[in-house]
């Protein structure tokens, strides 16, 4: 491991930090509630304790949305809302994400139209891209619906390692008003979790985004953690020496590939045409 993840990280620090600017934005907005996706991940397990610490436990409202996954997920879930003493609603999606999919046109469709299906990610057909981003796009829209309900403020989940290859749905679990943990490497987001009370048995999951039975980040990253926070550190401080080329190409072009989704929608201008 390399030197920069062997250094201590201030958690204590980074906690109140992150929860007194969440008690801020809730103050601001006018908002009573803020929302979140509970995945039994230690990503939505670090926001839902640090929005507990900076609003209280009566203002923070959980969501656990299932949809044909490792039943696990929501066992751990319900471990973080008691760990932090949250409120939850449970939101089945798997019905919907049937029905979403049956009404979807086919391959076969498609070919009629000679508009197949093209290979987005090695291994991936577009086929299997667009299914497994159906998930996130759902559990978008289940918690503004819920937020539009209880007059909240939906929260992200995202960390800064994630963010900065792309390792996120645009318009799913991109799609929210706050990301508190967006400037945290996956090791100070590890960090913060024991600091905070996250259960230990949340912590020690293989992090995984839900997409498909079994999947795991590092699997599809290709990556481990480790490997990646080491990448992006080096990068960010201008010295790769010491990051193997094999990896270090890898990063730059998850990063370079996935830039859009970390920009503002194009718009178009009329004085912007010479």
């Amino acid at each position: 491991m390399a030197v920069e993840l062997d250094q201590v990280v201030d958690a204590d620090f980074l906690a109140n930090q992150v929860s007194e600017w969440l008690k801020a934005r809730l103050e601001e907005s006018g908002a009573r509630t803020f929302v979140l996706g509970l995945s039994g991940g230690i990503d939505s397990a670090v926001v839902c304790g640090l929005a507990a610490l900076g609003v209280g436990v009566d203002r923070v409202l959980g969501v656990i949305m299932p949809s044909a996954s490792n039943p696990d997920d929501a066992v751990q879930a319900a471990k973080v809302a008691s760990a932090f003493n949250v409120k939850t609603l449970t939101v089945d999606l798997t019905s919907m994400a049937q029905s979403f999919h049956a009404s979807m046109p086919t391959d076969a469709a498609f070919q009629a139209l000679r508009l197949a299906p093209s290979n987005v990610v090695a291994g991936d057909t577009g086929l299997q891209l667009a299914t497994a981003n159906v998930r996130p796009r759902l559990r978008m829209t289940t918690l503004y619906y819920v937020a539009n309900l209880v007059k909240g403020v939906v929260l992200g989940t995202g960390n800064k390692s994630e963010a900065m290859i792309g390792y996120f749905t645009k318009y799913g679990d991109g799609g929210v008003d706050l990301f508190p943990i967006i400037d945290l490497y996956k090791f100070e987001v590890r960090a913060v979790a024991a600091h905070i009370g996250v259960p230990q048995s949340v912590i020690d999951r293989p992090p995984s985004a839900g997409l498909w039975q079994g999947q795991t980040d590092e699997d599809e990253i290709g990556l481990s953690y480790d490997q990646l926070d080491e990448a992006l550190m080096a990068i960010e401080r201008g010295d790769t020496a010491g990051i193997a080329p094999d990896v270090l190409d890898r990063v730059k072009t998850m990063n370079a590939v996935s830039n859009h989704k970390r920009q503002p929608v194009p718009t178009f201008s009329k004085d912007s045409v010479a």
